[in-house]
């Protein structure tokens, strides 16, 4: 398998630039959907089936399985949007600078795409069981919460025995092991306006309000226990000289634990049930959508396996915690075994020098085959 990916190294760096020159914004349905039909194709050409579901605003989601499989007890999951506006790639396409690649969801994550579907070539050489023992979810919508992916992904994962999450391996390599839950909440708050020099008094300000709020949500935040709450953008009012009527925050919540969850959730309410400034009223809408990928006996033991498949590659797998989110959270939640970070190496995602270490690109493509092979292995022992 190793030679067979080294010798396509450049063809695999080539399709990689193809998605990369593609906007596929989270709302940019036509740029998703276009990932989408590429390895649509791409997958067709290796003997896999696919069954699409449609979406009107996002991108259209897209399930991949061989065609002679029957009950593969294995689910890759990888997400074809990006953050990136439309008209990003314009600015900013696709380019290597040594031994980086650059561009707009470079590393997070069509590398991992490319990678996915090398790993499925390779195995067609030595090993078809194992490719008939995987489903893929690629879905559309990761960046913005999964929302209309979230029940594809947990209905394809049922009855699996393992998953794996093919986000982007963290920048010393490493994959992941645990990342945090969470969910995002918007309050809005009603004041009454008044011109600020003629008749102030008569004001209620929804940003005074908002303000005593901001501090309040601000302090549930416990960096010992793994939580954090951020108010991260705020809104409101309609001129410097008038009191505001109206202000709006949008609030983001993390936490490691799925039990911290009611917890935090009672907190935020039960602050905007009493108004600081008497005569506003305050909605809060959201919750805690999002739940945590913990590290528990079962991801230990899938750990184990990806650890002794490095180490026949020469390859030393750490495992790490990450604070971000991931589709990791879902099948994690199910009680199926999950490890995410199995894409190639890279760095400073959702930005604007986002990169790809190209080194890592057959390593880590390598090393997913690998994995699927001792998996498939095992579910054969067990079953």
């Amino acid at each position: 398998m190793e030679d067979y990916l080294r010798e396509r190294e450049k063809e695999m760096i080539e399709l990689l630039e193809e998605l990369v020159n593609i906007d596929s914004g989270s709302y940019v349905k036509k740029g998703v959907d276009q990932i989408a039909a590429i390895l649509e194709g791409k997958f067709t050409e290796a003997g896999f089936v696919s069954t699409i579901k449609k979406e009107k605003k996002t991108g259209n989601n897209l399930v991949l399985r061989h065609q002679d499989a029957k009950d593969p007890k294995i689910i890759i999951v990888a997400h074809m949007d990006t953050v990136f506006p439309e008209g990003t790639v314009e600015k900013r396409p696709f380019r290597i600078e040594g031994n980086r690649a650059y561009g707009p969801g470079v590393v997070d994550m069509k590398g991992s795409l490319v990678s996915v579907l090398y790993a499925i070539k390779a195995l067609a050489l030595v090993n078809a069981s194992a490719i008939r023992n995987v489903e893929i979810v690629l879905n559309s919508d990761e960046e913005i919460g999964s929302s209309n992916s979230r029940k594809l992904i947990e209905h394809t994962a049922r009855n699996k025995d393992y998953a794996l999450i093919v986000e982007p391996g963290r920048k010393d390599g490493s994959i992941v092991s645990a990342r945090k839950g969470g969910g995002r909440y918007t309050i809005k708050v009603k004041g009454t306006s008044a011109h600020a020099g003629v008749e102030h008094e008569k004001g209620r300000s929804a940003i005074e309000e908002l303000a005593y709020k901001t501090i309040k949500l601000q302090k549930l935040t416990k960096y010992q226990d793994g939580i954090t709450v951020n108010v991260g953008m705020i809104e409101g009012g309609t001129s410097i000289n008038t009191v505001a009527s109206s202000a709006t925050a949008g609030v983001d919540v993390r936490l490691i634990k799925m039990d911290q969850a009611p917890i935090i959730d009672k907190q935020i309410r039960e602050i905007c049930a009493v108004s600081d400034v008497e005569g506003t009223e305050i909605e809060v809408k959201g919750s805690i959508s999002r739940p945590p990928m913990e590290k528990n006996s079962q991801s230990i033991q899938l750990l184990k396996i990806i650890k002794e498949a490095g180490k026949e590659l020469g390859i030393e797998v750490k495992d790490t915690f990450t604070g971000g989110g991931s589709d990791g959270a879902f099948t994690s939640s199910m009680g199926i075994p999950t490890i995410d970070g199995m894409g190639p190496v890279g760095g400073n995602a959702h930005s604007e020098e986002e990169y790809l270490e190209l080194n890592t690109f057959v390593e880590r493509t390598l090393l997913l085959a690998t994995v699927l092979t001792k998996l498939t292995a095992k579910v054969k022992m067990t079953a």
